[in-house]
């Protein structure tokens, strides 16, 4: 297996990482208080250093794989795995602490389904559909946004705001979590709409 495919498989390997330093950990009502109070208090940041880290293995594992010709059909399937496995799994930890809208994220997740269809049956039709910019430039968007709301308690600690968990009261730091959010989400609509109207000959008979 080259570099590249082990930075994708690295990045699914750091979701529960991050996972783990996000969500206070309740087991059929069973709660570790010690760790709990350690994950109200500093898990957030230790998750976000953490996703910044696996947002890199994502920025590194192409450029390396174009460089030395290392591109494969799983490299291909890795990374794009990858990606959604991250981007997913961590914006559903923020529904469960009730930060983000479900509903928003439904949008993400349908935009990804329609996307991920319509290539598998341009595969089926011995074609490809390759990365487009503006999808690169969704994936920019989601991961700025996510970083931001990951570092959110503190800066809300830094400005005196106050954090004791989410939810949390509306402020200028919450207000542009929801603006990066919002425009991440709009920003997905508008990639998945370039590549269905891109790709409808795909859809077809």
């Amino acid at each position: 297996m080259n570099l590249p495919n082990k930075l994708s498989i690295l990045r699914i390997v750091l979701v529960p990482v991050t996972l783990l330093f996000m969500l206070p950990i309740n087991i059929f009502g069973w709660e570790p208080s010690g760790w709990n109070g350690f994950i109200n208090s500093y898990g957030m940041i230790v998750a976000g250093v953490v996703f910044i880290i696996a947002s890199f293995t994502d920025m590194f594992d192409g450029k390396i794989a174009r460089k030395y010709n290392l591109i494969t059909d799983l490299g291909k399937f890795l990374d794009s795995l990858a990606d959604k496995i991250l981007v997913i799994s961590i914006m559903l930890a923020f529904i469960g602490l009730g930060r983000i809208s479900a509903w928003a994220v439904m949008i993400i997740i349908l935009r990804e389904f329609a996307v991920s269809g319509l290539r598998m049956i341009a595969a089926a039709k011995g074609e490809v559909i390759a990365a487009k910019m503006i999808g690169k430039v969704k994936t920019v968007t989601q991961m700025i946004a996510l970083i931001y709301l990951m570092f959110e308690p503190l800066l809300l600690k830094i400005f005196g705001l106050g954090f004791n968990g989410y939810p949390i009261g509306i402020n200028a730091v919450t207000i542009i979590g929801d603006g990066l959010f919002a425009i991440c989400v709009i920003m997905t609509i508008v990639s998945g709409i370039d590549y269905l109207i891109k790709g409808k000959q795909y859809l077809k008979g």
